[in-house]
């Protein structure tokens, strides 16, 4: 793009399909100037390269991983090639919508934020409108603005430890922050590590409620699998044990108390153990454990 003031990267190991729809959702935006890199993770059952060059879109480029990273090394990866001011991580399997561009540029222009999130919507496999219970929590949750705001310090913090509502793919993010930070070595809670950590730097996170990204959920995520075995609940609660710690350090004691409360993590690993006791007692027993203790 001209300017280079914001680039996006897809990190890529899945459907090709999905990631086709990705980017012509880039496309498709109102605002023509980007570009995007796919981060092709050795996926061995299509040729993402030739794929993407029938486009013939010089904005949309591959790089291929010489080995399998998984996808917190993908996201490493993202940020250590990056060179705009803002940098976007993509899912593979997401949508923005035409306004997205705009809307992130706006943002970027009025609060100069380390992070942005703007509105969004919640899509099924096949595109449709979808809200399961965890999603419509996440609208409960998430801080609602007349207008484009940004917010700092405990309450935010506290906010998202008491819920993480925010939605990684869509989340724009200052790439000298986050370059600096990095991710944690964590393959679910890593976006809302890296969003703590920005805003325990005294960072800034602005939130837009117009939507301007189509967020896809369905059974075959990578979270959704790790959520039906404890894996996941295992990270957050190891994750948010360690926080806690550090908050505390920091004399964010509301916010370690919502990071130890755990509240809306016990909720959901409750939920799963009932939904999964009848043919699998021992991940039932996992996810008890995790909303007990």
């Amino acid at each position: 793009m001209a300017d280079q003031t914001i680039e996006f990267f897809i990190p890529f190991y899945g459907d090709p399909r999905y990631l086709l729809e990705a980017v012509e959702s880039l496309r498709a935006m109102h605002d023509p100037d980007w570009r995007v890199t796919v981060l092709d993770d050795c996926y061995p059952h299509a040729d993402v390269d030739s794929m993407l060059a029938q486009l013939g879109d010089a904005r949309v480029r591959v790089a291929r991983n010489d080995r399998n990273l998984g996808a917190n090394g993908n996201y490493r990866t993202a940020l250590e090639v990056a060179t705009a001011d803002y940098v976007v991580i993509l899912g593979a399997d997401d949508r923005v919508l035409p306004n997205y561009l705009t809307r992130i540029r706006s943002v970027v222009a009025a609060h100069e934020p380390d992070i942005a999130q703007p509105g969004a919507s919640v899509i099924d496999d096949s595109g449709h409108p979808h809200l399961p219970l965890g999603d419509r929590v996440k609208g409960w949750l998430t801080p609602r603005p007349p207008e484009p705001r940004a917010y700092r310090g405990q309450l935010i913090a506290t906010s998202l430890l008491t819920g993480n509502w925010a939605y990684f793919p869509s989340l724009c993010w200052r790439r000298e922050t986050v370059q600096r930070l990095g991710f944690r070595p964590f393959h679910v809670v890593q976006d809302l590590a890296l969003i703590i950590d920005v805003l325990m730097e005294g960072g800034t996170m602005a939130i837009d409620p117009t939507v301007a990204f189509e967020y896809r959920r369905h059974r075959a995520s990578d979270s959704s699998v790790k959520a039906t075995t404890g894996e996941r609940f295992d990270e957050e609660q190891a994750y948010l044990r360690e926080i806690a710690v550090e908050l505390d350090a920091r004399g964010w004691r509301l916010a370690a108390l919502a990071a130890r409360a755990r509240l809306t993590s016990r909720l959901h690993a409750g939920l799963t153990a009932a939904a999964v006791v009848r043919n699998d007692g021992t991940a039932a027993r996992r996810l008890l454990r995790n909303a007990l203790t």
